[in-house]
């Protein structure tokens, strides 16, 4: 039977692009069944849609202005996706939103996350710009890529892919963001295939 993903996005999804491509090729191990985003502006809606996924919205704010908590958003996210779908692997792809145990322990051993840092470096939000800053005062040479597992612990799960990147001599945020962006379509649909197949990856 074919494994199904459900891919979580905020933005203009160029990873999720990437794993478009890597479905129509054969290589992601598995069928992008539906694509989530918690912004209705972004742009991987339209990606999605063009590549004849479902979508499907829900926003944050919709919930604060009901006076409903992010647990609330959270867990009726979880509640959709598991009901709808029953999906084998969910991806974040540039979601930017810290997601609680409330989703989380819905799809435990099942979430991966894209990370544009080594593990144990740079947690959080911003790590290409603040690799860059440090590269630029000289206290970091490289930096890197990795997908891992999501658990409450922002950043903190197991890797499933590593990948390090240089930092080089004249780069500008934009040179370092650019090789980053290259690593992260490229490790992203091979960790999903890991994942989906078994496989322990890192």
């Amino acid at each position: 039977m074919t494994k199904r993903i459900v891919v979580l996005i905020s933005g203009s999804g160029t990873n999720l692009q990437a794993l478009i491509d890597a479905e129509r090729q054969g290589k992601l191990g598995g069928k992008i069944a539906l694509v989530v985003s918690n912004k209705k502006s972004a742009y991987g809606l339209t990606r999605a849609t063009e590549a004849g996924i479902p979508i499907f919205t829900q926003t944050l704010k919709a919930y604060k202005d009901a006076g409903k908590s992010r647990e609330d958003f959270d867990r009726d996210l979880a509640s959709h996706i598991a009901l709808t779908q029953n999906p084998d692997l969910v991806v974040l792809a540039g979601w930017m939103h810290i997601l609680s145990p409330a989703f989380i322990d819905t799809f435990s051993g099942k979430i991966i996350n894209l990370h544009p840092a080594l593990p144990g470096e740079l947690d959080g939000a911003h790590a290409i710009e603040r690799a860059y800053n440090e590269f630029v005062a000289g206290t970091r040479t490289r930096t890197g890529v990795m997908v891992h597992y999501v658990i409450p612990e922002v950043d903190k799960g197991k890797p499933i892919l590593v990948q390090e990147v240089a930092c080089a001599e004249g780069d500008s945020l934009e040179d370092l963001e650019n090789r980053i962006h290259t690593v992260e379509h490229e490790i992203l649909p091979k960790a999903a295939r890991l994942v989906l197949s078994g496989q322990p990856g890192y």
